[in-house]
């Protein structure tokens, strides 16, 4: 079965939804993104590191599974996609939300978490690529939607290692999908602006990006099962805006316009607001080995 109408219109008794697989799906946009899926019919898996939160988050939803998953581990890719083929067939669509993202002054920035954001926000999406693309190419038919950023074409101060990731991100989606072309398998980007998530607690919204929920984020991965694009942002007009900013707009004018919306928000975060989500990391970070290293 396509699995483009399987999310484009109500499934009939005669059309079981598809297998959707959400990274990072405990929290936030992949919270929402399962959210959204599920509400369509689909069987959804949710693949965390924090267990019991997806594990509550798939309670609340119909036909909803969690499990652990790391998604820097390539050992753990292959125990989480055995058990959702046991249980529930075949993937159709991988959500790569996995995610984090530091914030501050990149000269303060330890090794340990940018060991970490590289290796969440980049090799944990191509070893979700690698994992499910063998089987979707074999049997013709296949989604792969990479939630990238805004940060992956936008350079924002405080945000080095993670702009650096995003731009990866969404390099390596860009690169896969023309490799896949002709497959039957679509490789899409999906840019957020900036999101009310935790990921962006302590840090004053809006100025350089306008401010989205994750539930606009999880209808626009949805939308790309019609449209297919190679690059959606949200808003949708936040990539072209800028592509038409980097061909026409000279830097001495870009500058002033970033003093004007104070675009180094990133560097004046509120530490006691974001003190919850900036100790997760840490304690991520510390207990994080990177594969080259093992």
């Amino acid at each position: 079965m396509d699995p483009l109408r399987i999310f484009t219109h109500d499934p009939t008794p005669t059309e079981p939804p598809g297998t959707v697989v959400v990274t990072g799906g405990a929290r936030g946009i992949g919270a929402a993104t399962a959210t959204a899926f599920a509400a369509r019919g689909a069987t959804v898996w949710i693949g965390d590191v924090d267990t019991d939160v997806a594990e509550a988050t798939a309670r609340t939803l119909p036909n909803a599974h969690a499990g652990r998953l790391d998604v820097t581990d390539r050992a753990s890719w292959a125990d989480f996609l055995a058990r959702v083929s046991a249980e529930s067939g075949p993937v159709d669509v991988l959500v790569n939300n996995a995610g984090v993202m530091p914030l501050g002054a990149f000269d303060a920035e330890d090794e340990a978490t940018r060991d970490l954001t590289l290796d969440v926000n980049v090799r944990g999406m191509l070893n979700g690529m690698q994992a499910v693309l063998p089987a979707m190419v074999a049997r013709g038919r296949g989604h792969i939607v990479n939630v990238a950023s805004m940060a992956g074409m936008i350079p924002l101060p405080g945000m080095v290692t993670y702009n650096a990731s995003k731009y990866a991100a969404l390099g390596a989606s860009l690169a896969a999908r023309r490799e896949y072309d002709g497959t039957g398998v679509a490789v899409c980007a999906v840019l957020p602006s900036a999101v009310r998530t935790e990921l962006s607690s302590g840090a004053q919204l809006g100025g350089a990006l306008p401010t989205v929920d994750p539930e606009d984020v999880a209808r626009a991965i949805i939308g790309t099962l019609r449209t297919r694009a190679a690059r959606t942002s949200v808003p949708g007009w936040v990539a072209p805006a800028w592509t038409l900013v980097e061909a026409f707009v000279p830097e001495p004018i870009e500058r002033i316009a970033r003093r004007l919306i104070r675009d180094r928000r990133a560097l004046a975060l509120d530490a006691d607001a974001r003190r919850g989500y900036a100790d997760r990391v840490r304690r991520q970070a510390l207990a994080h080995v990177p594969e080259v290293r093992r």
